[in-house]
């Protein structure tokens, strides 16, 4: 029998005009061959939006700042649960100077839908989209 775990994850769902940092996990990895916003486990003692703004450094090179906390949710996988911290944040600079987000790339709102997201990120796709909804209506 495997052991369950239990992890924090700070999660950076980046926006940058109307266009979102997405990646695809590699083969190997833990839901390989999904989409994925960069972030990561919390490190001992670390803040789930501190590990949303380093696992995104690290994952993509870029800075960010975090604007607001999106979602906070508990999710069971086979093999542990996770409790998910989704940051709307975005780059503190310039991201077109930025060419190199190491395999993650600015992604269309309406795009991200056909993309195949973990089950747990679904409600926070259909948050961004209702946002948006609200935004063209007002």
């Amino acid at each position: 029998m495997t052991e369950q775990t239990h992890k924090t994850i700070g999660i950076a769902v980046v926006e940058y005009q109307g266009r979102f940092l997405v990646g695809i996990r590699p083969p190997g990895a833990s839901l390989a061959g999904f989409a994925e916003f960069p972030g990561g486990k919390c490190e001992e003692a670390e803040a789930p939006a501190a590990a949303a703004v380093r696992e995104c450094w690290e994952e993509t090179g870029l800075e960010i700042a975090i604007r607001e906390l999106l979602m906070q949710r508990r999710y069971d996988y086979y093999h542990g649960s996770v409790d998910l911290n989704f940051f709307l944040c975005h780059p503190t600079g310039d991201p077109t100077q930025h060419t190199d987000l190491r395999g993650f790339q600015w992604t269309e709102l309406d795009a991200l839908r056909r993309m195949k997201f973990p089950d747990a990120n679904l409600p926070v796709l259909g948050m961004l989209e209702k946002r948006l909804r609200e935004s063209a209506a007002s």
